[in-house]
């Protein structure tokens, strides 16, 4: 049979530069800053203004290394397609599973952020069952199509970041400079660990790669999309982290489940703490919904080049979505929302931090004349991943290394055998 009787499924492109920036940015600002600011906050106190600053410019490296590879190869799958072909189809097997291990546990981890939020304005909700509502129905969503998705997440990225801009501006009017001593309680350790943790916050930044055969002009778009989108959610956490610290402490941030809203609570205006917290749901629930968009695109690539079962590469004839990758993905995630919630943030930078050590890997393997930075800037962002990992729980660890374990168990128990019969 021929390749024209039986084509390769195809994606439609949609995307321009503003919803291929929005698509990043929706990945990065949610949880990360919402919620996970809290435990940061415990580990770095006032300095986890540093840790976040760490954690911004190894994920910047890490940004150049994904944007001359999505210029090089424009490819749905993003990081498993470049390692798949730069490195070896093992590693790029381990890339795409990582990746998935570690957004499928980003998705449990936002939507329980969206729940404790919405707990916080209605008591009585139960929060796992309403962050497990929230995958199915955002589930339902990603299988109506990119375009769709996108439009929502558009309209939801400019809202929370409007939202964030007004707790910045209300915020600094109520800002107590003591509340910043001791400013590194726990020392540089503390700052690290905060480092390591705090580049959950920054994991989406490389979202639009997945979608990579969704994009207007991709090889031109992507790039910028990436920059654009690490620029604006590294000014924006600095500034938050910073008026949060000032206006509770960081004691009041840790022990919190809904920290910002806490934090502007101290201006006395209730309304003010509702649009915060619906701040807080915007963001998280934009996060949710390029989550399951991402690993259902990641799941396609995989599937489409049977490292994954080919059932997860099929195509909606109406939508032109891998409706099925879309559904296993909410489903997994919707599951995992029964978890412990920093465990689960653990994991899923575990994972995410192997799969960006790989990218920069690939960026490595890179030709000169396919380069669009030093060869430096690949060493420097794999190192760097790798290093972040060392200040990871040890429960991250065990977990993380039990999910990789599977991963290669699969691949040659079951793709490698199926590829030599």
């Amino acid at each position: 049979m021929t390749n024209s009787e039986n084509p390769e499924p195809e994606l439609k492109r949609a995307l321009g530069l503003f919803d291929a920036t929005a698509i990043s940015i929706g990945a990065i600002i949610g949880a990360g800053i919402f919620v996970v600011t809290g435990i940061v906050a415990g580990m770095a106190g006032p300095s986890i203004i540093v840790s976040i600053v760490i954690a911004g410019v190894i994920a910047s490296f890490t940004a150049l290394n994904f944007a001359q590879l999505s210029a090089y190869m424009p490819k749905e799958g993003g990081g498993y397609a470049y390692t798949h072909k730069l490195i070896s189809p093992f590693a790029g097997f381990l890339a795409g599973w990582m990746w998935v291990l570690s957004n499928v546990f980003t998705g449990a981890a936002v939507s329980l952020g969206f729940a404790r939020y919405l707990s916080a304005i209605f008591p009585f909700l139960p929060i796992t069952v309403v962050a497990a509502i929230l995958c199915i129905l955002f589930t339902l969503l990603n299988t109506f199509g990119v375009r769709a998705s996108a439009t929502v997440n558009n309209s939801l990225v400019v809202s929370k970041i409007v939202i964030l801009l007004f707790f910045i501006g209300l915020g600094l009017g109520f800002i107590s400079f003591s509340n910043f001593q001791p400013f590194a309680p726990n020392g540089s350790l503390g700052i690290l660990e905060g480092a390591a943790l705090m580049f959950f916050a920054f994991g989406g930044y490389a979202r639009v790669t997945t979608v990579a055969e969704e994009v207007k002009e991709a090889e031109k778009t992507i790039p910028r999309a990436i920059v654009l989108a690490l620029a604006i959610s590294t000014l924006l956490y600095i500034l938050i982290s910073f008026v949060a610290v000032g206006l509770v402490g960081s004691q009041r941030l840790a022990s919190s489940e809904s920290p910002l809203a806490d934090a502007i609570g101290v201006a006395g205006i209730p309304t003010a703490v509702f649009i915060v917290s619906l701040g807080a749901m915007i963001a998280t629930a934009s996060v949710l919904l390029m989550t399951i968009l991402g690993v259902s695109r990641m799941s396609f690539a995989m599937a489409r080049n049977s490292q994954l079962p080919t059932f997860l590469s099929k195509i909606h004839p109406k939508f032109q979505t891998p409706y099925y990758a879309v559904w296993v993905t909410g489903a997994l995630s919707a599951i995992l929302v029964f978890g412990d919630f920093s465990r689960v943030v653990a994991v899923g930078t575990f994972a995410l931090l192997f799969h960006h050590a790989l990218v920069n890997l690939a960026a490595l393997r890179l030709r000169s004349e396919n380069r669009l930075y030093p060869v430096l800037v690949s060493v420097i962002g794999f190192v760097l991943c790798l290093t972040l990992l060392v200040f990871l729980s040890s429960d991250a660890w065990l977990i993380g290394i039990a999910g990789l374990a599977v991963g290669a168990l699969y691949y040659y128990f079951g793709i490698k055998r199926r590829q030599t019969r």
